[in-house]
């Protein structure tokens, strides 16, 4: 067991979906998974392992910005040998070249954040996604011919600001969107040379204000958890 997790090591597979709300990873559990076990729900960060389509898969939150996903992550990359882990959550886009419910792949995060300078001693403002599954969620996407866009996004540390519109920060390192979580999870992995990848759906139009209801969010969220575990069957 770990400090915030308290699985045994057998009880995590090698890859894991990481939502950041507790109850989503429940929902991926009771709908996706077969032969499904809660492992841990230290702090009620719910952690659940079984099978998609034959392949063991567990499904555990992250919590909410790089310190919460920088615990949870580098734990189970370090305790428990994950190898690969795929986040799955919303964002919110920048640019009305995105529509609500799109998909988006991140190839970079840009972030304000200390964490990968503090952690590793990593220069610079941005990081790659790592390993294989990255390429792994676009090939599967083509295959299910699943429309998904891909580029940078900022993960930025703060939820409120007392400024509107897109920060310049986001501008000029031409963020398509914002999340706040990518970016520690891609430090981690480039550190412990694990696979990551970020796939999103856009939940709200920043410059129109749009926003997916809280009516269609479970339903909106649906075709992101089809695609990661399709991807993780696949791998």
């Amino acid at each position: 067991m770990s400090i915030h997790i308290n699985a045994q090591p057998f009880e995590i597979a090698p890859i894991v979906l990481m939502p950041g709300d507790p109850l989503r990873a429940k929902y991926i559990a009771d709908n996706f998974l077969q032969n499904v076990k809660q492992v841990s729900g230290t702090r009620n960060i719910y952690f659940f392992t079984g099978t998609y389509k034959d392949k063991p898969v567990t499904v555990g939150a992250s919590g909410m910005g790089c310190p919460s996903i920088g615990i949870y992550s580098y734990e189970l990359f370090t305790e428990y040998n994950v190898g690969c882990i795929i986040r799955i959550g919303t964002c919110g886009a920048y640019t009305t070249g995105l529509k609500l419910f799109d998909l988006v792949n991140v190839e970079r995060a840009f972030s304000e954040s200390t964490y990968a300078q503090c952690a590793f001693g990593f220069p610079g403002d941005h990081l790659y996604h790592e390993g294989k599954a990255y390429a792994a969620i676009n090939a599967t996407a083509a295959a299910l011919k699943m429309e998904l866009k891909k580029g940078a996004v900022h993960s930025s540390d703060v939820f409120y600001r007392s400024t509107t519109g897109t920060p310049e920060f986001a501008h000029k390192n031409d963020c398509m969107a914002v999340e706040m979580e990518a970016f520690a999870l891609f430090a981690n992995a480039k550190q412990l040379k694990k696979s990551a990848a970020t796939l999103l759906t856009v939940s709200d139009i920043i410059p129109t204000h749009e926003q997916i209801s809280a009516d269609e969010r479970e339903k909106a969220l649906l075709p992101m958890m089809r695609l990661a575990l399709e991807t993780v069957a696949g791998m």
